[in-house]
């Protein structure tokens, strides 16, 4: 799509902080599939989601890369 930008680069195994928390009690996910679709699962629960990269965008507090405790 012209003119549009995105503010993080997700890609798979990279944990993504939310804004606001699961009912787990947990804010981390982490990537598991990337594309306009972005396949997500809970660190705490494992629970497994599908969210618009638009979405994800908006929801997202911080991005910590693969590799980085």
């Amino acid at each position: 799509m012209p003119g549009k930008f995105f503010r993080y680069r997700y890609a798979e195994g990279d944990i993504v902080t939310f804004k606001k928390k699961h009912p787990c009690g947990n804010f981390n996910w982490e990537i598991t599939g990337t594309g306009s679709d972005m396949k997500l699962k809970c660190c705490g629960c494992g629970r497994i989601m599908t969210m618009g990269r638009e979405s994800l965008e908006k929801a997202t507090a911080a991005v910590r890369p693969k590799g980085q405790a």
